[in-house]
């Protein structure tokens, strides 16, 4: 942590001077003068305690001045005027020395667990830098961040500090409190918290802050960024808040912001970049969607408004594409998946590059249309009948065999290493991963998640090694895939 970030914020929220009923304390060998009876009154110190007191604290180099005080609070550890000296140290230190700040504010909230001041201190030091690269490491320490982050938010007015100050402290500090509680659940896809703490940060600070450059403009775009990885995903308004990040944020970081902003807004309208211009427009002219947002960007049509205008538009159905009546099957009305299904039950047809997803001798799971690839799901089921064993490798006959047991031998060898060739094509063109081409017949389907089975399926091979079929069926090319 910086020194000058930790001394920008606590020099204008501790004071550095208190004020003592006397000046001069108690006469030699006299009493204390008592406790006044107001507990917000300044305490009384004996002359000895006072002395000591009053150099640490004319002391005018800060390093000086922090140790001076400490070592006050070890000659008199029963002193009233413990919490403020600590807060004292604290500042100081944070103008040179980090972890003796750290070690302040731990020890001030030993004495008053309250102080909103060593709150803030205690979550600027355990935020991660961005050097942090394990990933456990930085959760932690944003975990312990934004636990005194809450606390800070959770903090009350002490009796003694007048509405004004608390305010100003409340103003300095809340940002940063809602900010890293916002970065800590969006770091660990806490989506609901995350976007909670970032809309009361933006709800927070002045109107232009979220304009400039600084964490609340960041925070806009994490904002955005939290509602794309929420569960389900809200890509509206990730869109909007992105948008807005993207009106605001210095060119450099334009791209990446906008690569975000319209991946929500493609996801959510469509493939195009109709109505964007709207979006953006009100997206920088409003800190948060305005009421009438939400109706005013047309929606991408819906899987049943896909299925709706292929039925309608495809005179033949049995042209469509495997990946198109998969579509229909998964996403269409049970009579809509009835007439497609009609289709297909009973038929054999040969999938070419399908992609091995799982491997059994009896049955293979493939992905075949581009989706199913692309995510490595299996979308098919082949159910295989069991291959034939390999037959036992023949034994070499010995030096003294005839001829003709030798020939025997030969013709058996060729016979054994056809065979162990095509198994080993085989088991090569079904290992997963592999893709191959397979055929079959159309079995039964389940809709979600989309997986169809067909029996008396048989692998494929090129024809230089083409094996035994696994069964003996009638296989169809398709119209089109």
């Amino acid at each position: 942590m910086k020194k000058v970030v930790l001394a920008a914020f606590l020099a204008c929220a501790v004071a550095f001077c208190l004020p003592f009923a006397s000046a001069q304390g108690a006469p030699s060998g006299a009493p204390a003068a008592p406790a006044a009876t107001d507990p917000c009154a300044a305490p009384q110190m004996a002359a000895p305690e006072y002395a000591v007191y009053n150099n640490a604290m004319t002391q005018t180099d800060p390093k000086a001045k922090a140790a001076a005080l400490d070592q006050y609070l070890t000659q008199f550890p029963q002193s009233g005027v413990t919490a403020t000296t600590l807060g004292i140290i604290m500042a100081l230190y944070s103008t040179f020395d980090a972890a003796k700040a750290g070690d302040a504010a731990d020890r001030l909230l030993a004495v008053d667990p309250n102080d909103i001041t060593a709150l803030y201190l205690e979550t600027l030091i355990h935020k991660p830098a961005d050097s942090v690269t394990d990933a456990t490491a930085k959760q932690a320490a944003l975990d312990a961040a934004a636990g005194y982050a809450q606390k800070g938010l959770a903090a009350t007015k002490p009796a003694c500090m007048d509405d004004a100050t608390f305010n100003t402290k409340k103003t300095n500090f809340y940002p940063t409190f809602y900010s890293t509680i916002g970065y800590a659940a969006f770091n660990k896809k806490d989506s609901a918290t995350a976007i909670d703490a970032y809309k009361k940060e933006l709800a927070f600070v002045p109107l232009d802050a979220t304009k400039a450059v600084g964490s609340p403009l960041a925070d806009t775009f994490y904002l955005g960024q939290t509602y794309m990885q929420a569960t389900p995903p809200d890509y509206l308004s990730c869109t909007f808040y992105a948008s807005r990040a993207l009106a605001y944020a210095p060119d450099s970081f334009k791209p990446t912001i906008s690569g975000i902003a319209k991946y929500c807004y493609h996801k959510y309208h469509g493939p195009n970049d109709d109505g964007y211009d709207a979006v953006m427009a009100a997206a920088t002219a409003n800190l948060f969607p305005p009421a009438d947002f939400a109706a005013s960007v047309k929606p991408a049509p819906t899987p049943a408004d896909i299925v709706n205008q292929v039925i309608a538009t495809t005179p033949d159905l049995s042209s469509l594409a495997v990946g198109d009546k998969e579509y229909i099957l998964q996403n269409g009305s049970p009579d809509q998946a009835a007439k497609v299904w009609d289709l297909l039950k009973g038929k054999s047809y040969q999938l070419p590059d399908v992609l091995v997803i799982a491997s059994t001798p009896t049955q293979l799971q493939v992905a075949v249309t581009e989706d199913a690839k692309q995510s490595k799901t299996a979308d098919f089921t082949i159910n295989l009948t069991p291959p034939d064993p390999l037959p036992e490798e023949p034994k070499a006959p010995a030096a003294s065999a005839t001829p003709a047991a030798k020939a025997a031998y030969k013709t058996k060898l060729a016979a054994y290493n056809k065979v162990k060739a095509q198994a080993d094509a085989m088991t090569a063109a079904t290992a997963v991963g592999a893709t191959t081409t397979v055929a079959g017949t159309y079995d039964s389907f389940t809709p979600n998640p989309i997986m169809i089975t067909m029996k008396d399926g048989e692998v494929i091979l090129p024809k230089a090694a083409t094996p035994k079929p696994v069964a003996h069926t009638t296989v169809h090319k398709p119209a089109a895939h």
